[in-house]
């Protein structure tokens, strides 16, 4: 493994809170991943860069030397990447932005803040089923951003590199025509639906695997889970073959409603990711507040699901929304 500045950062944040735990906290990972991601560093390195112990974590004489050059480069970096923006063209504008997105309303709503913020910069954008797949053409330097979704606690794959922040936390809702024998219902049981069938769009993570457990819970297997796209979701629930899966910010079609389930058991996180060493990261805050401002958008045309926060906290739009950076 090649030592990286993501790697160095890792190493700070360790000697600065004096444990792994806390540092993972910090970083917003799981404590398991990181020592992973700390015990592959060592081995890059040739040896220990802490005694662990009850007291905590504190640099060995290799770590030191590690978070001497740290100190230096790290900050090098930052200054390089706000002068090359500076260079390029200032804070304030944009001369390409490519963006990637998977199934989600927000990326239209994205794209008409940022023509009006940026009316001279060339916007592109690229859609794709794969958070995988998006994150490795971000890697790649193929798109700048990218706008995906993962189901409840799921994290994209720490080994791509990226840096992450949470825009949205939304509960999945169940999208049935008016005439369904539920549809008169403010909210539903998971459980009254285990007659019926199923239909979602596809994707790369475990949505299919949560969606199935929380079935169970309820008392039943799904007798039947189609995977189109949202076109053919809604000509299936529009013929009563099936209930799909949708988000709550979906505005249904007329002859269909969506409804809460109770206790939301499902949840769909939305994400914007982008390489922290990409000359594009330098507008991650700027594309963070459009992304937020493109949500508050969504619901100011979504009744039902506005009405619905007001009494769900913990959902909906993400203010502070954690970092989840690459490590």
């Amino acid at each position: 493994m090649n030592l990286e500045l993501r790697h160095l950062r890792v190493v700070t944040a360790i000697a600065e809170t004096g444990s792994v735990t806390k540092a993972a906290s910090m970083l917003g990972l799981a404590q398991p991943a990181l020592t992973a991601q700390l015990q592959r560093i060592e081995r890059a390195l040739g040896g220990p860069l802490f005694e662990r112990d009850r007291r905590g974590a504190r640099p060995t004489a290799l770590g030191e030397l590690v978070l001497d050059r740290a100190r230096v480069l790290l900050p090098a970096m930052k200054g390089l990447q706000d002068e090359a923006a500076r260079l390029a063209g200032g804070d304030a504008a944009l001369s390409r932005l490519r963006l990637g997105g998977v199934n989600s309303p927000l990326l239209g709503r994205l794209v008409l803040r940022l023509n009006a913020d940026q009316p001279t910069s060339q916007i592109s954008t690229y859609a794709s089923w794969s958070v995988d797949e998006l994150a490795r053409m971000v890697l790649a330097g193929r798109l700048d951003y990218a706008l995906c979704g993962v189901c409840g606690d799921a994290v994209p794959s720490a080994e791509l590199g990226l840096a992450w922040r949470v825009v949205a936390i939304d509960p999945v809702w169940l999208l049935m025509p008016e005439d369904h024998p539920q549809a008169g219902r403010a909210e539903v049981e998971l459980g009254d639906f285990a007659e019926d069938r199923w239909v979602a769009a596809p994707g790369d993570g475990c949505f299919a695997d949560c969606f199935a457990a929380a079935c169970a819970r309820s008392g039943f297997t799904p007798r039947k889970v189609y995977e189109t796209d949202l076109k053919g979701s809604i000509d299936l629930v529009e013929a009563g073959e099936a209930i799909a899966l949708c988000q709550a910010t979906f505005r249904p079609v007329p002859g269909l409603v969506s409804r809460p389930i109770k206790g939301a058991p499902l949840r769909w996180r939305l994400l914007l990711g982008w390489h922290a060493e990409a000359p594009g990261a330098g507008f991650a805050d700027l594309m963070v507040k459009h992304a937020a401002n493109a949500y508050a958008d969504i619901l100011d045309r979504n009744d039902a699901y506005r009405t619905w926060l007001t009494t769900h906290p913990g959902f909906g739009a993400q203010v502070n929304g954690a970092f989840e950076p690459a490590i």
